[in-house]
């Protein structure tokens, strides 16, 4: 299949939307217990000097400010704390294939015997035609994962495939924010106005900005109407954050074009059961929006 076909004609951004619901099945790696094991065997051993390294190991060994600034959302202070004596511990190749056997090990888990169905492998030919070769300018952490070989097992494979997806998706998204002249601490307050505060409690939670820095980005915000007093979206701001979720859905379109409404529905079909065994088993969590 590929962006030529008739059946490609009918796509919306809709379908983006849609196919973000496999995201669970990349981002089960950062909340898996596997992971942390795997990365404190080299002495990463918290949440942060786990999460940042792995995460960029696809970059090589880059210092900390170029990880704050491809991943975005987290404090310069986070990130210079998770990075710091990384690449002293461990080289980029060898985290790389302990995150390989962190996934390995947490899909086999959760998963089961989803991961030895052989229909994976047509989910790993449908995540080939979606992610190989899409456009590179601007996408740095997609560029960075795609220059990496697929894995042979079928069930890593799929989550490779999802991790190019992600990636691609992740980058466009930042892209949008910035041309929204949103920096992070403002974008995360904006996120979670939009989804709830459980969200918010979880941005605060794990992005680690200060609360002065976060009533700041509130009160910034504020400035421009998008939120009112009491952080809560004006209409404008609602607006605001709709609009940005829908072209972040366009930019990842071109994904999904290359397989078609019929091939977006199989991929569907074929690694949802992934995601619920995923869900149903913890390795991702549910956001609350109260």
């Amino acid at each position: 299949m590929n962006s030529t076909d008739s059946s490609a004609i009918r796509l919306d951004s809709s379908t983006s939307r849609q196919m973000h619901k496999l995201e669970p099945v990349h981002a089960t790696i950062y909340f898996v217990p596997e992971a942390q094991e795997e990365y404190a065997a080299f002495g990463l051993d918290n949440q942060a000097s786990g999460y940042f390294p792995a995460r960029a190991a696809a970059l090589g060994a880059v210092p900390w400010q170029v990880v704050q600034a491809t991943f975005f959302g987290f404090s310069p202070f986070a990130v210079e704390y998770g990075m710091t004596g990384a690449w002293e511990k461990v080289s980029p190749t060898d985290l790389l294939a302990a995150r390989h056997r962190a996934v390995d090990r947490a899909l086999r888990r959760l998963c089961g015997e989803l991961c030895d169905d052989p229909t994976l492998k047509e989910a790993v030919d449908l995540y080939r035609t979606a992610t190989v070769d899409l456009p590179r300018e601007g996408r740095p952490l997609y560029a960075a994962h795609a220059a990496l070989p697929w894995p042979e097992a079928p069930h890593l494979a799929v989550w490779h495939g999802q991790t190019l997806a992600r990636e691609f998706r992740g980058d466009g998204h930042l892209a949008v924010l910035t041309a929204h002249d949103l920096n992070a601490p403002q974008s995360l307050v904006l996120n979670g106005a939009f989804a709830g505060q459980g969200m918010t409690d979880f941005l605060k939670q794990s992005r680690a900005w200060s609360p002065e820095q976060w009533q700041q980005a509130a009160a910034q915000l504020a400035e421009r109407g998008w939120v009112d007093a009491d952080g809560a979206l004006t209409d404008e701001g609602r607006q605001v954050r709709e609009d940005i979720e829908a072209r972040t859905d366009e930019l990842a379109l071109q994904m999904w074009q290359r397989l078609g409404d019929d091939g977006c529905a199989r991929l569907r079909e074929l690694v949802m059961p992934l995601v619920r065994a995923i869900i149903d088993g913890g390795g991702y969590p549910v956001v609350s929006r109260r």
